[in-house]
Parts: C-alpha cells; structure tokens; sequence
C-alpha cells in the first residue's frame, strides 16, 4: 500500500504530554519534543499551525485523572488556526487560513499545540474576513461558546430592550468574551466575578455593573424573587444556576457551559413553571459544521467582541506548563494565546 501524499515535515515540534503509571502514582510527561508526521491520524486537511489558545480543558489533559485525554501520548489544545499545506477538499484550498476547534481535538485526537496538523475536512472553518489567525484565537473555543450562547438566548426571542443580562464567571474567557458581545450588541449586561481586580476591565468591555462571586452563590430559602435578569450567561454552574433560575425575568432563558463552581446544583421548578424561564446547554465541542461556520462569520461582524485583541497573554510551546498550571489554579485573565509559528 503506497502511503498518501503530505506536506507535513517528517518531524516536527510539539507539546505533548504523556501519562505514566496509574492510580498514586500516576504522573505525566509533559514538554516539547521531536513529533513523528508518521503518527499523526488520516485527515484531508493539514495545517501549518501559526496559534493556539489556552482552555481550563487543555490544562485538565496534562495532569494525572484530568479526565480530558482518551488517547496517549496526546499532543493538547482544543483550538488552532494557521494555513492549509495540503488538502483532498477543493473547498479548502492549500495557501487558505483556517481555524479549527471542538470536536476531539486535543482529547482524543491530537491537538493545537503542534507546529503542524492533520484534521477532517468537516471539522475546518475558513478564516473570516476581518480576523487574523491571531485574533481567531483570541476568540477559540471560549469565544465561540459565548457567542453560541447569545445565539441560543436571541433564538428564545432575548433583545436589549427585555432587560439586563447577567454573565457569571465574567473574568475567565467565555464571560469575558459574552461581556463583550453583549455589549457590543447594545446589551445592559452584569458582570459576576469573584476576582475583584477585574471589575475596571470588565467595565471597559462594556459592563454596567459588577456582582460580586458571593452575590451569585448565597443560598436562599425562597424559590423565586425580584425578576432582574431578561437573560444569564452561565460560565460556573454550581451554586450560581439556582440564583439565576430564582432571579430570571418571566420568559428569561439562561445559557450553561461550565462547571468550574461544581456540577451539581439545587433549584425547584417554580422558575420553569410559574415565570416560564428556559435552562439552555450549550456544547460547543459538537455544532454541525455549515452552523460552526456561520457563528463564526457573525463573530467577525455582528458577534464581535468588544475588546477583541486587547489584555491577551501571548506564551509559547515551551512556556506552556506555567500557562497550563495557572489556568488550572484560576490565574488567567482574559485569554492567553499560544503563539506556535512564524
């Protein structure tokens, strides 16, 4: 059998992390190293990596029971945008930037962090008009599902003149990102933050006001109160869902992502049947690519952040463990992006 065709070096440099041992003793390897083309998996699309992201995601596959990778070695990252060497797609042509992220990049499938890729053709999203490969990840996987979020909410019928709207976890990158959006649609959003320093930078993407961390977990023996929220970005989970659902206008739909605050949360049904509010889940890992595409050409129009390209930390591959531990430690702010190539 005659091998394909590629234009991938036959090696190449990439951050991979690798499991050793199991139980307490478990550990992984982690680092920079010489990466074989040779192993990477078929796919009709291969890409000169330029950038990637760091996510919460990436930092849980390099430690031990992270409960993220599913194959080892993995090379991480859940996002990458660069320019296509070669492809089997006459809708992708080579010298084209591109983007890719969700699906098993970086889980179960090697990932971004590598100067060169190999993915399916269905998983690749043409740059937009307006966006850099750069700004592309300064947006990623967080970016996308906050705006996947305000496309979920505007569906339910969510406008600027139902309401405020709330964004939890507003200092990470989904909240950051919805702050962002929202505003720059002409939203009166709400910031919640347990890092007080970050108030003056949330007000500078657009928020109105700023909820503290313990405003949005206080328990509280009253199913329902004063309806404020027309809408909820919901970046935590846990103890903040219960406060929204109690909190939410009648109609109001909150957006979930995360679990940074926990999974498991309490409520009752009075929200859902006495002021008909919705809980949205939003998975951003799984969108059908024609929809990916299309969130994508409205986040580089009508779905832009404000703020874009501003307050990002830039690290490399070989600077990527201090950026995967303080992700995973609640150290980031705004988004920091991994610069890959030239």
């Amino acid at each position: 059998m005659i091998a394909p065709m590629t234009a991938i070096p036959s090696t190449f440099r990439a951050f991979v992390a690798e499991a050793e041992g199991a139980g307490d003793g478990a550990a992984v390897a982690r680092g920079v190293r010489t990466f074989a083309e040779a192993d990477l998996p078929p796919g009709e699309v291969e890409i000169r990596v330029s950038w990637s992201s760091v996510n919460y995601k990436d930092g849980l596959a390099t430690i031990p029971n992270g409960k993220v990778a599913r194959i080892n070695p993995l090379i991480p990252g859940i996002d990458l945008a660069g320019e296509v060497v070669a492809s089997e797609d006459p809708a992708i042509p080579v010298g084209s930037a591109v983007l890719a992220h969700g699906h098993d990049l970086g889980v179960a499938r090697h990932g971004g962090y590598a100067e060169y890729q190999r993915i399916p053709a269905g998983w690749v999203v043409p740059l937009p008009a307006g966006l850099t490969p750069r700004l592309a990840m300064a947006v990623g996987t967080a970016g996308f599902t906050a705006a996947l979020s305000v496309v979920r909410m505007e569906e339910r019928g969510l406008a600027p003149s139902n309401g405020p709207v709330l964004v939890t976890g507003a200092s990470g990158g989904v909240g950051s990102n919805a702050v962002g959006i929202l505003a720059g649609r002409g939203y009166e959003v709400w910031a919640a933050t347990g890092k007080a320093g970050e108030a003056d930078r949330l007000r500078g993407l657009g928020a109105a006001g700023i909820l503290s961390r313990e405003e949005v977990t206080t328990d509280s023996a009253r199913p329902l109160e004063s309806e404020r929220w027309a809408g909820a970005v919901d970046c935590v989970g846990g103890a903040t869902l219960p406060f929204i659902l109690r909190t939410l206008r009648r109609g109001g739909t909150a957006a979930a992502s995360g679990n940074a605050g926990g999974p498991a949360f309490a409520t009752t049904v009075f929200p859902f049947i006495l002021r008909s509010v919705a809980l949205v889940g939003i998975d951003s890992a799984v969108v059908p690519i024609a929809e990916r595409r299309a969130v994508w050409e409205r986040i580089a129009t009508d779905l832009r952040p404000r703020g874009l390209g501003d307050a990002l930390t830039e690290v490399t591959l070989d600077s990527l463990p201090d950026a995967l531990d303080g992700i995973l430690a609640g150290r980031a702010r705004g988004r920091w992006i991994v610069r890959i190539g030239g």
